[in-house]
């Protein structure tokens, strides 16, 4: 018999399935924490079973008399010390940590007329997305705004400043480097926004001038190496935070987070890196020399020979990646030449979502 003495009565109570405690519709809680008695303790535990007949534990609460039943199965999966806690799956545990040599010949792609007709090639896309960070879907129909239409497919569009989408081309009055032919280095967008956009899809509708090639790292796996290199770096750039800001003529945003951001068990899970919207940091002068020493160092990191995958994309690729994950880049081009992409935001939770549902219409009953 599994043993319920390590449980905590409290944690045990709470998830209580029965009727009584639990909307039999959609599994909510019909009770609130104050409501359960201050000297909540287990009666008694004896074998039973569930509706379904499958084997369970009933206890009965002192000093109220309530009775759970807990199946085996759940209890076996959640018992304190039968798993350890995996987050919420957007920590670096979850991701398959890559550099470029790591993906050659394997890049993560996916046809589109497959994607859209086949539950099991789009659930196996938006995998890649959550494990690699990103999918490059191909055969995406050229025509104006069908980047919304693939954000339609897992979610919904974020809408920000730059509208439902944006126009990543050569602007006569750019209020952003990204719309002029130069070189942008490895980055994440929108890093002053709170929150960030999570996912970014960038859809390609011409791209015939000289230049203009794409790059991606595993900001993940950056950070990783920091850690691993130079630990005072990493844990700089884990603790200060960085304000972030863009200002045009209609708009004003602003947020202070680090470059890394962890979770409580000290697992990477955000970057924040955009050199060209770092504001001026205020903070003791000896802090400010070890921000910009580690600062420094996980750039010229970022950098690295081997780490950045670049490709070049073509009408009719759309790059889905993760925004808090990845960096992107992209090599200066001629302005003169034809390149024209149209961009969209979206948020990863939509995401998740869109493939647990897949995955649950894919498992037999």
């Amino acid at each position: 018999m599994l043993s319920l003495a390590s449980a905590p009565p409290f944690w045990l109570r709470d998830n209580c399935p029965c009727t009584g405690c639990r909307d039999p519709r959609n599994g909510q809680k019909l009770f609130q924490i104050t409501e359960l008695p201050a000297g909540l303790a287990v009666g008694s535990v004896r074998s039973a079973a569930t509706p379904e007949g499958a084997p369970a534990h009933e206890v009965v609460w002192a000093p109220d008399g309530h009775r759970s039943v807990y199946p085996e199965s759940w209890l076996g999966a959640h018992l304190p010390g039968a798993a350890a806690d995996g987050g919420d799956g957007r920590g670096e545990d979850d991701k398959e940590l890559w550099d470029a040599a790591a993906l050659a010949g394997r890049l993560p792609e996916a046809d589109w007329a497959d994607y859209v007709t086949d539950p099991a090639a789009r659930a196996a896309a938006l995998d890649s997305v959550l494990r690699l960070g990103f999918v490059l879907l191909r055969g995406v129909p050229v025509r104006d705004r069908q980047v919304l239409d693939v954000a339609r497919t897992f979610g919904y569009v974020r809408e920000t400043n730059y509208g439902e989408l944006f126009e990543v081309r050569v602007e006569a009055d750019p209020n952003n480097l990204a719309f002029t032919g130069a070189r942008i280095t490895p980055h994440t967008d929108n890093p002053y926004r709170d929150p960030v956009p999570t996912l970014q899809l960038l859809h390609c509708l011409t791209n015939a001038a000289r230049g203009g090639d794409s790059g991606l790292v595993d900001g993940f796996h950056a950070a990783s190496l920091l850690r691993a290199e130079d630990p005072e770096a990493y844990e700089v750039l884990t603790r200060v935070p960085v304000p972030f800001a863009f200002a045009d003529a209609r708009t004003e945003l602003r947020a202070h987070r680090p470059l890394i951001a962890t979770d409580p068990a000290g697992r990477i899970r955000e970057i924040r890196f955009n050199n060209r919207s770092i504001g001026t940091l205020h903070q003791p002068a000896g802090v400010l020399d070890a921000f910009y020493a580690a600062y420094r160092r996980f750039g010229e990191l970022l950098l690295r020979p081997g780490l950045q995958l670049d490709f070049r994309l073509t009408p009719g690729d759309c790059l889905v990646f993760d925004n808090t994950r990845l960096l992107h880049a992209r090599t200066a081009f001629a302005e003169s030449g034809d390149r024209h992409l149209q961009g969209a935001y979206a948020d990863i939770d939509g995401l998740a979502s869109t493939l647990a549902v897949l995955r649950r219409k894919d498992t037999p009953a």
